[in-house]
């Protein structure tokens, strides 16, 4: 890596892209503080996503993982890093959430922007958005593709069974190409008063 981004009044612009789901694929494009720690943009992601973060994660740098420090998963504090000091502009690094299901994200740093001069301006801002998050616990990548297949076949024998599971009266109410970005700013702007 070269210089890092200041970590102070910088804003790195991100996309964040779940990695093996298409058709849609789920992706997002997000701008935060430079100064964002790892246990925040953890938050921060699974806002903009959509997980409802009850399984444990790590950020990924070649070799060095952060997350919830634990001595015997050996991962450096994720609380005591941020953003911009482990990127910089066309950094690729990983976040894994769900070690059973293994999401698996690669978090591009596009651009590094001057803050908004706009005072109303709170970061992390949702920039972009396609594809609705898989719902917890589906049973990753393929289990997600396995879901959207049985719901779009209403004679599939796990048909009823997987509208029950997601608390669905009928297939149509399933889009996984919708993103819910009112819920989702609203998720966010949470995420930027605890900062």
């Amino acid at each position: 890596m070269s210089q890092h981004i200041p970590a102070h009044n910088g804003i790195v612009q991100i996309k964040v892209k779940l990695l093996g789901v298409s058709k849609p694929p789920v992706w997002r494009q997000l701008q935060l503080r430079a100064d964002t720690r790892l246990d925040q943009l953890h938050e921060i992601l699974q806002a903009a996503l959509g997980w409802e973060n009850y399984h444990m994660h790590v950020f990924s740098f070649g070799e060095e993982e952060f997350g919830v420090p634990d001595p015997e998963l050996g991962f450096s504090d994720e609380r005591k890093v941020t953003l911009g000091e482990l990127t910089d502009i066309g950094t690729r690094f990983r976040y894994t959430y769900d070690f059973g299901d293994d999401w698996q994200h690669e978090i591009l740093v596009e651009d590094l922007l001057d803050p908004d001069p706009d005072p109303e301006t709170r970061y992390p801002v949702l920039i972009a958005a396609k594809g609705a998050c898989p719902p917890e616990d589906c049973g990753s990548a393929w289990g997600y593709a396995n879901l959207k297949e049985v719901l779009a076949d209403p004679t599939h024998d796990e048909h009823q069974e997987m509208l029950e599971w997601l608390g669905l009266n009928d297939a149509s109410e399933f889009d996984p190409n919708a993103v819910p970005t009112q819920n989702t700013n609203y998720e966010l702007a949470l995420t930027s008063t605890s900062h």
